[in-house]
């Protein structure tokens, strides 16, 4: 399940957490945004229990985008034990982004 990571919680869901957080930075008026939005949905069914992934829109939470400098949309962070493992800029494909992942797991 997709997970809608705020200023609020992302300490408990994110940092406090010892799975891997797969982060898309987005915002909904962004057409890259929505290109890559199925494939997090995706990859949030198929890693659910492995690893904690989720959504930040920019535009309700600037304290994350502005903390982890994010610039441009979307941006998808690979965060594990509070450290950005990799990051990604723009639309991608599925393939690209597992591997990341599959990587720090």
């Amino acid at each position: 399940m997709i997970q809608e990571i705020t200023d609020a919680n992302f300490e408990t869901l994110v940092l406090n957490n010892s799975q891997v957080a797969v982060l898309d930075f987005m915002a909904p008026w962004c057409g890259p945004c929505k290109m890559v939005s199925p494939l997090i949905e995706t990859m949030a069914k198929e890693y659910e229990g492995q690893a904690v992934i989720g959504k930040v829109n920019v535009d309700t939470n600037p304290k994350l985008a502005l903390q982890f400098k994010v610039r441009s949309m979307p941006t998808i962070l690979y965060v594990k034990n509070g450290e950005v493992m990799d990051r990604h800029v723009g639309t991608t494909s599925k393939v690209v982004l597992e591997e990341k992942l599959k990587a720090i797991l």
